[in-house]
């Protein structure tokens, strides 16, 4: 009798099991294996795509999953530029997001999520775009400066002044008589810093900034600088302004490449030239005038490859290079630059001639 309560007991509990899996709740089906239990499994990003400006739409494509998803949801997230922190934008949890004012100068991703019947995956995000650009042309609201002292053998810096539309900037600057009239392009001083030369005596120098966005570009002009005055001499031999000929420098007195200088600092973009300012001496600190100077970038391929550049009246010598297609943009990325300054005539690599290698970092814009 015991024996038969017994059986009678296990068969209930079994109808009961069989009959409560059937409601669909806890017992799993005959052939259900875990692979099919498991919650998505991202195997590719999500992206985002869509023009970067302000009151253009962006979407986001949900990547590659495994296991089978039945839906998605979405966070979009608002980044300070150049790996800084993201935040939620409030009410942005669509698959599509129209980008507003706040956005502009920032960096822009996606925060994606799938689920299906075994549960709801980790958010999974998409690379940052690019920076958000307003819907306008650049628009000046406080005019370009200029700092230092205007004198022969003296460095000015320019600094574009204040602007809408989160533009990228060029520089050119201008020869001027002693009122601030009658100006004219210096040729090929387009760079945010200038060394002021001989040429320069008597007169003023202003710099033009152009301001560019996907929109258009604006120029506008900085206030004249003071009379510029000739430096005092160096004595002995022949100078122009504060620097000895490079005929006069012999061994054992030798070429320096005293100072180094990338404008901008850091190479952003392909589209964004990058300007080496090089300043040559001797080993005495004289300037040197009529240095013959030569930078490349390593590996090859990387930036362009200009000619040789004479050095001024104040020892300084300028090269504009171009990121080429070569150079690959991720962060701890940079490009080494061999630097070699020498006297016309003399060997390449002896003689008085210098050599210095200088690296400039990748930080990708």
């Amino acid at each position: 009798m015991k024996r038969m309560m017994t059986i009678g007991v296990a068969a209930l509990a079994a109808t009961a099991l069989v009959g409560f899996a059937g409601d669909g709740a806890a017992a799993p089906a005959a052939g259900v294996g875990p692979a099919q239990r498991a919650v998505p499994r991202n195997t590719s990003p999500p992206t985002v795509q869509g023009d970067l400006r302000q009151g253009q739409v962006l979407t986001a494509t949900n990547g590659a999953w495994t296991n089978n998803p039945t839906s998605y949801t979405y966070q979009w997230q608002r980044c300070a530029p150049q790996g800084g922190t993201c935040a939620d934008i409030f009410g942005a949890a669509g698959r599509s997001y129209r980008l507003t004012a706040q956005d502009v100068g920032r960096e822009i991703k996606v925060l994606v999520r799938a689920r299906n019947a075994a549960g709801t995956s980790r958010p999974v995000d998409s690379a940052r775009t690019s920076i958000v650009a307003t819907n306008t042309a650049p628009s000046n609201t406080a005019r370009p400066t200029i700092s230092g002292t205007p004198q022969v053998g003296q460095e000015l810096r320019a600094e574009p002044g204040a602007w809408t539309g989160t533009p990228q900037f060029g520089y050119q600057w201008q020869r001027c008589d002693v009122n601030g009239a009658n100006c004219a392009i210096v040729s090929g001083a387009t760079s945010q810093s200038y060394g002021v030369r001989t040429a320069d005596v008597g007169g003023t120098l202003r710099v033009e900034v152009s301001a560019t966005n996907v929109n258009g570009t604006a120029r506008t002009t900085s206030d004249r600088t003071g009379a510029v005055r000739a430096a005092g001499g160096t004595g002995g031999g022949t100078t122009t302004g504060n620097a000895v000929n490079v005929s006069q420098v012999s061994l054992p007195n030798r070429l320096l490449i005293s100072s180094v200088r990338f404008i901008p600092t850091t190479i952003g973009s392909r589209t964004q030239p990058i300007v080496g300012r090089f300043r040559i001496t001797d080993t005495r600190g004289r300037g040197v005038l009529g240095a013959l100077v030569f930078a490349q970038g390593i590996p090859f391929g990387r930036v362009s490859t200009p000619p040789e550049v004479r050095t001024d009246a104040a020892g300084f010598a300028e090269i504009r290079f171009q990121p080429q297609v070569g150079l690959v943009f991720r962060r701890g990325a940079s490009v080494v630059f061999f630097v070699r300054a020498r006297k016309a005539g003399e060997n390449l690599l002896a003689g008085v001639s210098a050599r210095r290698l200088v690296q400039v970092r990748v930080v990708p814009r």
